[in-house]
């Protein structure tokens, strides 16, 4: 992947908020255009309810993006109590600490300059050339010149170890199947009745955590072409194939891409890199070989940043890096798979 380890770090093996598109309220007639200068008045919130978490408790939203150390670093982030972070409720002694990484100041093909140079004028909120600068979620806030995070305050301001100011857009695909004994026959739970399904999970070498597949789309590329780089990338080991095993390789993966599939999720992230001016977001999309032909005809194999890689059984007791369990609980529900032992046999309400 361009930008190498660094650039891969900014993966989305990301946090999600909700499973659920978040909504953006506008509290103020402005332009896009007024929303990019620099002093712009207009103010938005991001729906609380939708950006409360997957167990609805809005105390337990907008955690990790809060966390210190931050990632990487000893840096301590200013502590935001949870009646704070809306930036809706006024605070005047908020002074969050400013940090960016070394490797993103540096500048390499990745990252933005900093806000402060003359010769960089970002299009917050658009299609600025190659770069995405639109969220998932709709309009965000410009404040000072510097976009500001939806989901509130982090204590930290800066672009911490995200190359892009505001939005920095990852994906995330999701491959499955039905697991089958040695006759080719599903094989369900003993217990819920319901069919097995299984995923393509990746070891990380950074933090050693099994995890999806995924990784940050580049400049002008699409979401599709970034799922099925991606996967084989950490999950087929495309890089180090050569150039006739590369050809063959693509033509397998078309058959699985090109299919009908399910977006599990996009939009806003909760992850421990977010700071107030830069934050992760993904798109989550699931590929299910039906079957089965197409992935027995692909060899698994550990690539890029992915230690090891597998197939693993979709259950509540996968423990996956960050909540990349609840994309596979999303998954597991629209395909009407087992889950947990409590699982309801009957049709979904």
């Amino acid at each position: 992947m361009a930008g190498g380890f660094l650039g891969k770090t900014l993966a989305a093996v990301s946090l999600p908020v909700a499973l659920a598109s978040v909504t953006v309220k506008s509290l103020g007639s402005c332009s896009v255009a007024a929303c990019r200068n620099s002093l712009s008045s207009c103010r938005f919130h991001v729906n609380s309810n939708i950006m409360s978490g997957f167990n609805g408790t809005k105390e337990n939203s907008h955690n990790k993006a809060r966390t210190s150390p931050y990632p990487g670093s000893k840096v301590q982030r200013s502590q935001v109590p949870n009646d704070k972070v809306d930036w809706l409720v006024e605070w005047h002694d908020y002074n969050p600490v400013e940090y960016t990484a070394v490797s993103v100041l540096a500048g390499p093909q990745w990252a933005d300059p900093q806000i402060t140079e003359s010769n960089f004028s970002p299009k917050f909120n658009e299609k600025d050339g190659q770069v995405e600068r639109k969220s998932q979620n709709g309009l965000y806030e410009v404040k000072n010149g510097r976009p500001r995070n939806p989901a509130g305050r982090t204590g930290l301001v800066g672009r911490g170890l995200l190359g892009r100011w505001g939005p920095n857009h990852a994906a995330d695909p999701i491959i499955t199947r039905w697991k089958r004994d040695r006759s080719g026959n599903k094989i369900t739970h003993p217990i819920s009745g319901k069919n097995i399904l299984q995923f393509v999970a990746i070891k990380r070498k950074d933090c050693g955590e099994w995890a999806i597949p995924g990784g940050m789309v580049d400049p002008g590329e699409k979401i599709s072409a970034t799922l099925k780089r991606e996967f084989g990338e950490e999950a087929l080991n495309s890089l180090q194939k050569s150039s006739a095993e590369k050809r063959e390789l693509q033509e397998k993966l078309q058959k699985l891409f090109n299919q009908e599939h399910l977006v599990i999720y996009k939009g806003y992230v909760d992850d421990p890199r977010n700071t107030d001016n830069a934050w992760m977001e993904t798109e989550a999309v699931n590929y299910h070989d039906e079957t089965g032909e197409i992935m027995d005809n692909l060899t698994l194999e550990a690539g890029d940043d992915a230690g090891k890689v597998k197939w693993m059984d979709i259950s509540d007791k996968l423990k996956l890096y960050a909540s990349h369990a609840q994309f596979i609980k999303s998954v597991a529900e629209k395909r009407d798979a087992h889950w947990s032992k409590d699982s309801e046999t009957g049709c979904p309400g």
